[in-house]
């Protein structure tokens, strides 16, 4: 994992990320509609393609509802799901990364685990 290894990532899977996140912190709650494919694209910038096959993976692994003609929803059960995969995500495939940056970079877990969130 390096600095430049966050702009490795496919900008639909980070924007996919940003969604995750925010249905686990709550700001959409379950039955609650997500913004528009339009509307998400102009607040992140990105292209509306783009967030479309975000929110298509959102759908493909269930978190997401379409309701035609109205809109995408968080589906029932989205923020336990969520959790588990995610959680399963940072265990298996952000964690080793880091863990080896940490150990090359010969950082103090304790001093780390002290500093405040950014």
């Amino acid at each position: 994992m390096t600095a430049a290894s966050f702009d490795e990532i496919p900008v639909y899977l980070r924007l996919r990320g940003m969604l995750a996140i925010e249905i686990i912190e709550g700001k959409y709650g379950e039955g609650d509609q997500l913004p528009s494919v339009r509307a998400f694209a102009a607040q992140t910038g990105t292209n509306p393609l783009t967030v479309a096959k975000a929110y298509q993976t959102l759908q493909d692994d269930g978190h997401v509802l379409v309701k035609r003609g109205v809109g995408m929803f968080v589906a029932p059960g989205a923020v336990k799901a969520l959790k588990v995969q995610e959680r399963d995500i940072f265990l298996n495939r952000i964690w080793p990364r880091m863990r080896n940056l940490i150990e090359r970079l010969d950082i103090d877990i304790a001093d780390l685990m002290d500093r405040e969130p950014a």
